[in-house]
């Protein structure tokens, strides 16, 4: 993952701009103001760029962490006010707890249950009692399809991007599968590179989620995304901590 989150961080704004994230980020904060209506701070593991914090810093206190050095610093610039922590999900201890603790589709990087586990005893180390945890993941189990997608935009300074985005068929009962993300980069000069990078995913079934949300001492319910995009509505995972 050395090209897309730390060679193309600086890429970031044209390979997923910001505001492709607003009607997601308000189905996101909708979620967490029906379940922890007097949440006033956040946690997001796997915040990358911010650009789904840029939408929710207008209700909550964040802090944003990230394995990326390159993409904090990106969203550093994108949203000051947030406090950033490097770290790893599967590992962090911030020593404090906050009112919610949310992953978006970096959850996906956990290729095995007990990287999944890991990262949900994350989330339960930071909540204190009635604390609520909310995991999207872009896949489980008995929704998932192939696909593909392609996107970029191009900068005010004369560079553009563009990407194919390519998710394979998985095994039957596989745990994990690979999506493949081909760039070309044009540089403010005009000159294009061609760069390509295979991202490993897990793939678990809400049977898996679930027993592991309440392994970590949660009550759990598993809702649907409402969303206008042309795609199936994905599934969330929201622990209530006991």
């Amino acid at each position: 993952m050395r090209i897309f989150y730390a060679q193309l961080a600086p890429w970031w704004p044209l390979v997923s701009p910001v505001e492709d994230y607003e009607e997601e980020a308000r189905e996101i904060a909708r979620v967490i103001a029906a379940h922890a209506p007097r949440a006033r701070t956040l946690l997001e593991l796997g915040s990358g760029g911010g650009h789904i914090a840029f939408y929710l810093k207008r209700a909550l206190a964040l802090t944003l962490t990230d394995l990326s050095p390159e993409m904090l610093a990106m969203s550093a610039r994108l949203n000051p006010e947030c406090e950033h922590v490097p770290g790893d999900m599967r590992s962090l201890d911030l020593g404090r707890t906050f009112d919610v603790v949310f992953a978006h589709d970096a959850i996906d990087y956990m290729t095995t249950e007990d990287d999944l586990a890991a990262a949900i005893e994350t989330a339960s180390r930071h909540l204190g009692p009635g604390g609520v945890a909310v995991f999207m993941p872009d896949h489980i189990a008995e929704r998932y399809a192939p696909s593909t997608d392609h996107g970029g935009a191009d900068g005010p300074d004369g560079r553009a991007l563009r990407f194919l985005e390519w998710t394979t068929e998985v095994a039957p009962g596989a745990t994990s599968g690979t999506t493949h993300y081909s760039f070309l980069v044009r540089e403010a000069d005009g000159s294009v590179r061609a760069l390509h990078e295979a991202h490993a995913f897990g793939l678990f079934s809400q049977a898996t989620w679930t027993r592991l949300f309440e392994r970590a001492g949660f009550a759990v319910d598993a809702v649907e995304e409402v969303t206008n995009d042309d795609r199936a509505p994905r599934v969330l995972f929201i622990g209530r901590k006991r």
